[in-house]
């Protein structure tokens, strides 16, 4: 792994080898990195290069700065890597409109499975959250928090610790593109329908039903954000 790099992008290039020998547990968690002179050495390049993939590495999360004792790797965590990603995401539409392809893929099928496995208190909980979404509409207020606990119960009533892991996930990644799309015109009260739909098809039990308006849903969503972006 660490040899002579003579690739142009070095920085990145760098970057790519330390995270690899970090997740293969060469360079540990509790150990500082080797000083910055000594990786220049050992990959070749100069120390203002190993400088740079060392600020990438800390913007993702990968590596911490203790003052004084040097540059260590960190512990992989969802909320570092997702943060990095959101931020991005606010400003790259390719990226927005891969992320609701990933939404038509996963949520449809969440509210499959959540209408079969649904208890009387997970319905109860949505039911409530409608309540205070349509509360919050009336007094013309933001209801960003009641959305993403929509999704959040959802994944929860799918009893299935993996898909409510990947939906807080997305919920995160959605909190930019919900700042946009609700604060459009109608969008408020399409948001309430898409959501009644879905909920009315989980009260009969109707696990195809329930995907069906949650990709409508999703796609009332999408037409919308093309038009913030274009607007």
């Amino acid at each position: 792994m660490i040899e002579p790099i003579r690739k142009t992008r070095v920085a990145e290039e760098i970057a790519d080898r330390i995270r690899v020998l970090i997740l293969d547990g060469t360079f540990p968690a509790g150990l500082p990195l080797p000083a910055e002179r000594q990786l220049a050495g050992r990959f070749g390049v100069s120390r203002g290069s190993i400088r740079d993939a060392f600020r990438t590495l800390e913007t993702i999360g990968l590596l911490a700065t203790r003052h004084g004792q040097g540059t260590f790797p960190q512990e992989l965590d969802v909320d570092r890597l997702v943060a990095p990603l959101a931020s991005v995401l606010s400003y790259r539409h390719d990226l927005q409109d891969e992320l609701l392809d990933v939404r038509r893929m996963f949520e449809p099928a969440v509210a499959r499975v959540a209408a079969s496995r649904m208890t009387r208190e997970d319905l109860a909980d949505l039911q409530r959250i409608l309540d205070a979404q349509r509360k919050k509409l009336k007094s013309g207020r933001s209801a960003i928090v009641e959305d993403t606990a929509f999704h959040g119960v959802l994944a929860r009533a799918t009893r299935n610790r993996v898909v409510v892991s990947i939906m807080a996930t997305l919920n995160d990644l959605l909190v930019e593109s919900r700042k946009l799309t609700l604060k459009q015109k109608g969008r408020p009260v399409r948001s309430i329908r898409g959501h009644e739909a879905v909920v009315a098809a989980l009260r009969k039990g109707d696990g195809e039903g329930a995907a069906r308006a949650m990709r409508d849903h999703i796609d009332q969503i999408a037409e919308l954000l093309q038009h913030a972006s274009h607007g």
